[in-house]
C-alpha cells in the first residue's frame, strides 16, 4: 500500500472541493451568518441536529457558541438535540425515528429561532421533518448537506451544500463552514466589547 499517495489524494480532494466551496457559498455562509447574528440581537438561539458523524457536528459547532470561540464573552444560546438519549429513545419508540428532531423542535422551538439541520445526502428523513416543523414554527431553516442538497434543498431558507458525494469531505466542510459562523458571529457580538 502506497500511504503517501493515498494522504496526497485525500489532501487533494479536500483541497478541490474547499476551493468550489469558497466560490460557490461564500455569499450563503455571509447570508446565514448575518441572520444567525439577527436572531442573537432579536433574543433568539439556534438549534442543530443530525445524524452519526453530523449529529457529533451539531454537538460541536453548538458547543462553540455556547462556551465560546475565540473569544472571553457571554454564552450564547445554541442547542443539539442530539445530546438527551432519554428524548432520543422515547420519541423513537412512542413514535417513530424520523420523528425525533420534529418533536424537540415543537417543544423548543420560537419564531425567529435559526434551525440547522446537517444532512450529507439532504435526504434524512428525521432531519427533513425537523425542518418542516421548525418552518411551520416561523423559525428560520438552514440545511448543510451535500450531494446536490437533497430534499433539503426544496425545504431550507438557506442551503450550504457540499459539491461532493464523499461523506468525510462533506462533513469535514460542515465543520470548517460552521467554524467560520462561529467566528464571525463571535466578532461582531462581542468584539467591540473586548477592545
Amino acid at each position: 500500500m502506497d500511504s503517501e499517495k493515498t494522504i496526497s489524494e485525500y489532501f487533494t480532494e479536500s483541497f478541490l472541493i474547499k476551493d468550489q466551496l469558497l466560490t460557490l457559498q461564500i455569499d450563503n455562509i455571509v447570508q446565514i451568518t448575518d441572520t444567525i447574528i439577527n436572531a442573537y440581537k432579536n433574543g433568539n438561539k439556534t438549534i442543530w441536529f443530525g445524524n452519526g458523524g453530523s449529529a457529533a457536528d451539531a454537538q460541536h459547532l453548538a458547543c462553540e457558541l455556547v462556551s465560546r470561540f475565540f473569544l472571553e464573552r457571554k454564552a450564547l444560546a445554541s442547542i443539539a438535540l442530539t445530546t438527551n438519549t432519554s428524548e432520543l429513545t422515547a420519541i423513537a419508540n412512542d413514535y417513530s425515528f424520523e420523528n425525533i428532531f420534529s418533536r424537540q423542535v415543537e417543544a423548543l422551538v420560537n419564531p425567529g429561532d435559526v434551525v440547522i439541520g446537517i444532512s450529507t445526502s439532504g435526504n434524512s428523513l428525521n432531519v427533513i421533518e425537523g425542518l418542516k416543523k421548525a418552518k411551520q414554527l416561523k423559525a428560520v431553516t438552514v440545511g448543510f448537506t451535500g450531494n446536490n442538497g437533497g430534499k433539503i434543498r426544496e425545504i431550507a431558507d438557506y442551503l450550504i451544500d457540499v459539491p461532493s458525494e464523499i461523506t468525510p469531505h462533506i462533513q469535514e466542510s460542515h465543520i470548517m463552514i460552521g467554524h467560520i459562523i462561529c467566528q464571525l458571529v463571535e466578532k461582531e457580538l462581542f468584539d467591540a466589547n473586548e477592545k
